[in-house]
């Protein structure tokens, strides 16, 4: 992971701070737009932002929508239809999904929420193109993150999003082809962070997310505070977390506390026990629906994107991270998340863990147990235990 020098990022919390930045940035666009997002409702937000994008099409805008097959597939054809004959290029990744099938294609899907907007501006983090005012059954907004960036990681940023709608149009053997500009090879400096784009898919960059956690926390020494809303790691990654706090550091969990996927909730308390045994603190979120993936680590070191620590995001999804080396930036995104712990979580006691009662403990393992099975099935359970 290459740190690069010179760039401006700023934290945006919740859709109430990234809907309106992405959509002024795309309504001052001038050549082209990428973006790309695994969730896209047409609710009040998409409408907003499908609006934007069409503005910008009619006004001779590049504009590229990349969305992906199973999160998008409730998309109706109308509104594709209507978003196209306006002008904006709309790929889906993966678009045939079988309810059906464990094969390894259905599992593997594009996760990633970045948008680059001429070579100006880019936008990376967790965020999907929804609502997030539009909870049913909890408290809006959703919690969670994007980083918008400016300076010379974007020609990275930008590269990679190219690179993928290429590769997604000609799997398709569809015409749509990136308008090519001429584009300066260094951006120049425009502010002090030291960042790195960090992506993952199934070729060259299958662990690079994972590894960038784990290389950060091995280093850390005093404090590493991750925020996650589906936590399921594999040893390596426990065992990284567990030695940390070993050595003194303090390590602080906030994870989902209400039920969205329930399999996926129950499995992921399966592991609290022994987590809570070496020290480890965990924070139950319930104020919101929590679907942030971030951290921050001794001050300096912090993260924000779209990857879970679960078997999906870092062994099967295509997954897109912002990391940053900086103690102003990390400062902002640390007072967030302690805000979120003091104001909307609740600690999980150690003692009140082990004296919970035995059907609770029955349901988190037989739910881990089935997860590792569906891995299994899908060829990757051994691999992610081991990684």
């Amino acid at each position: 992971m290459e740190l690069i020098p010179g760039n401006r990022l700023t934290l945006l919390q919740n859709g109430m701070e990234y809907f309106p930045a992405l959509e002024a940035a795309i309504d001052d666009a001038r050549r082209e737009i990428f973006l790309e997002s695994y969730i896209y409702e047409y609710d009040a937000t998409g409408r907003q932002i499908s609006a934007a994008l069409q503005r910008a099409a009619r006004r001779g805008v590049t504009v590229h929508l990349l969305l992906d097959g199973f999160g998008a597939r409730m998309l109706a054809q109308a509104v594709v239809d209507e978003m196209r004959a306006a002008g904006v290029q709309i790929l889906f990744y993966r678009p045939k999904v079988s309810a059906w099938s464990l094969k390894r294609g259905r599992l593997r899907r594009m996760h990633r929420k970045v948008a680059v907007i001429d070579t100006r501006v880019a936008f990376v983090g967790g965020i999907n193109i929804i609502d997030d005012m539009d909870a049913p059954g909890q408290i809006p907004p959703r919690f969670d993150y994007t980083v918008a960036v400016e300076g010379p990681l974007l020609a990275e940023i930008h590269q990679s999003a190219r690179k993928l709608w290429t590769q997604v149009a000609w799997s398709q053997l569809r015409r749509y082809r990136s308008r090519r500009h001429p584009e300066p090879l260094e951006l120049a400096p425009c502010g002090e962070v030291a960042a790195a784009f960090v992506r993952r898919n199934s070729i060259r960059r299958r662990h690079d997310i994972e590894e960038a956690y784990l290389e950060a926390i091995a280093s850390a020494r005093e404090e590493i505070i991750l925020a996650n809303a589906y936590f399921l790691p594999g040893r390596r990654f426990r065992q990284a977390l567990i030695a940390a706090a070993q050595r003194g550091v303090r390590v602080m969990l906030l994870l989902q506390g209400r039920v969205e996927y329930v399999l996926l909730h129950y499995a992921s308390r399966a592991l609290y026990g022994v987590l809570l045994e070496a020290g480890i603190e965990i924070y139950s979120y319930h104020r919101s629906f929590l679907h942030a993936k971030v951290a921050v680590i001794d001050g300096r070191w912090a993260t924000v994107g779209s990857s879970n620590i679960d078997p999906f995001s870092l062994m099967l999804a295509r997954e897109a991270n912002i990391v940053a080396l900086d103690a102003g930036f990390s400062a902002t995104l640390r007072d967030s998340l302690l805000e979120a712990i003091g104001g909307g979580a609740q600690r999980i006691a150690p003692d009140r863990w082990k004296s919970q009662p035995l059907y609770q403990r029955f349901l988190a393992w037989v739910s881990y147990g089935m997860v590792r099975f569906l891995m299994g099935m899908s060829g990757y359970a051994r691999r992610y235990e081991e990684a």
